[in-house]
């Protein structure tokens, strides 16, 4: 079984040290000078306006760190990540990891726990053929996003304990459903070691079932270091009833390695 990732020691980024700042300077003033509450209760509001901006933008570093892209040394060898969420699907994920080995890539696939409680197999079938499975959290409820240090962990640490059992091996990186989070999130993160992980290029295809537009966005100006999005489990439709994910796995794998890069996990990208 893999060694649990260290804990890391919290360090709080600019925008939340700025904030507790602001907030007890404006305790300060306010009892000092009530006259000027208004302009406090002002200023504090704004700041909260900020900090859920930065959690409604799932590529935003202003809560903490995020992987938008691969490293520069992965990028500088021709690496790119294809990362495949939500899953595993019993009807959709074998033909993608059928796709995948057809073209010799490597995936990232970032399971909900209570999903792969019910196909332990098929996860157990995509570590075996060489991809890595990491965390979605436990049930990738709705208002995850709205949930305070402790849902966070509960969320967090459930689907830890899911994964690890059924592969053996231990999630290092986290992806938040929808891309969505607040900052009580980046303390569990670095409580639990693991590291956030965005995208470069998504194409919606949860609810895009044009398999050429997908395509379109998932390729122009694709570059190495990219970090692409796609769903095995809740993939739209073709208008063939076909899931989007198997019409354009096969070109956008064509694509990549016309443009001499290789998919690699994120893992290996890490060096």
């Amino acid at each position: 079984m893999a060694t649990p990732p260290q804990a890391r020691r919290w360090r709080p980024s600019f925008l939340v040290r700025a904030s507790a700042g602001l907030h007890a300077a404006a305790l300060v003033a306010m009892l000092v000078r009530p006259v000027i509450w208004p302009w406090a209760i002002a200023a504090l509001i704004a700041n909260h306006a900020v900090l859920a901006l930065g959690g409604l933008l799932p590529r935003c570093r202003w809560l903490g760190p995020n992987w938008t892209r691969l490293p520069a040394a992965a990028a500088a060898r021709g690496e790119v990540a294809l990362t495949i969420d939500d899953g595993p699907d019993p009807d959709v994920t074998p033909a993608v990891l059928d796709l995948l080995e057809r073209h010799g890539a490597r995936a990232t696939f970032f399971c909900v726990g209570a999903q792969a409680e019910r196909h332990p197999a098929l996860c157990r079938e995509i570590v075996r053929r060489g991809h890595a499975i990491e965390n979605h959290s436990q049930t990738h409820g709705l208002p995850f996003a709205l949930l305070g240090p402790r849902g966070f962990l509960r969320e967090l640490q459930a689907a830890q304990r899911t994964l690890t059992a059924i592969t053996g091996e231990r999630p290092v990186f986290f992806r938040a459903p929808a891309g969505l989070r607040n900052p009580f999130l980046d303390p569990v993160l670095q409580r639990l070691g693991l590291q956030l992980a965005s995208w470069s290029r998504r194409a919606y295809d949860t609810r895009n079932g044009d398999a050429q537009a997908v395509l379109r966005l998932l390729t122009r100006s694709l570059r190495a270091g990219d970090i692409l999005l796609l769903h095995d489990r809740h993939s739209a439709s073709t208008a063939q009833g076909t899931p989007v994910i198997l019409e354009v796995l096969p070109p956008l794998l064509a694509a990549i390695a016309h443009a001499r890069l290789r998919c690699v996990t994120l893992r290996a990208a890490r060096g």
